[in-house]
């Protein structure tokens, strides 16, 4: 049973790990659209759109409904924007972190007084 879990949280990792297809997943965030604005807004080909709506689909977290020559697609997931999150706020404690550890180290090596400098 656990294995089966494993496997499925891999696919949705998986399916997320692309910057392309985080783009396309910001882009209907808030609302349904056609393939060509998702095209114009993430840029690149249909074709390629179309394959990474595609895995997105497989991984449950889209999905789609035809109205004449168009096909839309939407959010039905909205778990994946609280991983997003998750891992912006995790990048950011680590920039943070790292941003500190510089502070600290460049107060070590700077003489505090002008005097203290070797000449």
């Amino acid at each position: 049973m656990a294995d089966e879990l494993f496997l499925k949280i891999a696919d949705v990792l998986k399916a997320i790990a692309d910057p392309t297809r985080l783009k396309i997943l910001h882009c209907i965030q808030y609302g349904e659209r056609c393939v060509s604005d998702i095209l114009e807004a993430v840029g690149g080909s249909q074709a390629n759109i179309s394959k990474h709506l595609s895995v997105l689909k497989r991984a449950g977290l889209v999905a789609s409904r035809r109205e004449g020559l168009n096909v839309y697609y939407r959010i039905i997931d909205d778990g994946v924007f609280t991983i997003c999150r998750n891992v912006c706020d995790s990048l950011e404690m680590r920039l943070d972190r790292d941003h500190q550890s510089v502070v600290a180290e460049r107060r070590e090596i700077e003489p505090r007084d002008p005097k203290d400098v070797p000449r």
